[in-house]
């Protein structure tokens, strides 16, 4: 069977890293996934000197071969008309890790979150946020008692000049998006800080 699995995958405005978010979007392609891009308010409005709003549509809509999907309008039947298996939201920044806790679903991106589970299709967050363990933990932690809702694992990424910073492992993000559709979160969640531990996935060894 040949058949494409689809995903919907979503970018919101943590500049920095959505080079590495893309180059996992373009991993998941490799990997047989059709991917409909879906751009946060701030991502699809915001040049800053990490690049271009527009050219980061531009590469999104080469690479999936989909217009980006940034409106309300746009994402709402991704569930109801089975459009997607899951919602992969990488990066995930700390203002979307709060409206998606407080329910809220007023954005593209935290709109398309609640079209896929109220259909009961999982939801992947790549988190990359500087006040992972500051304001935005207790999202964190509120998105764990929610079902349907998995994280690509993540841990510091700059302990020393960021302490409070969390940044996903996106290298995890095709592995944590299998385990997600199998119901399971993909472990160990919390790694070491960035370049200072290993983990173990599928018998391989990754290193962070």
């Amino acid at each position: 069977m040949n058949e494409k699995r689809r995903c919907a995958f979503a970018v919101c405005g943590s500049f920095c890293t959505l080079e590495t978010a893309l180059e996992q979007a373009q991993e998941l392609t490799a990997r047989g996934w059709e991917l409909l891009p879906v751009m946060s308010n701030t991502a699809a409005r915001c040049d800053t000197r990490f690049g271009r709003a527009g050219s980061w549509r531009q590469r999104l809509e080469a690479l999936t071969g989909h217009p980006v999907l940034d409106s309300l309008q746009a994402v709402e039947p991704l569930g109801p008309k089975n459009m997607a298996e899951a919602l992969v939201i990488a990066p995930c920044t700390g203002s979307t890790l709060a409206r998606l806790a407080a329910g809220l679903s007023d954005t593209p991106v935290t709109l398309a979150a609640k079209s896929l589970l109220r259909v009961g299709r999982p939801v992947v967050i790549a988190v990359s946020t500087n006040d992972g363990l500051g304001a935005s933990g207790e999202n964190i932690a509120r998105l764990y008692q929610r079902k349907h809702y998995y994280f690509v694992p993540y841990g510091q990424d700059d302990p020393q000049a960021k302490p409070q910073s969390l940044k996903a492992r996106f290298a995890l993000l095709p592995a944590a998006l299998d385990a997600a559709l199998e119901g399971r979160q993909l472990q160990p969640v919390l790694c070491p800080a960035a370049g200072h531990g290993m983990s173990f996935q599928q018998g391989k060894s990754v290193v962070y």
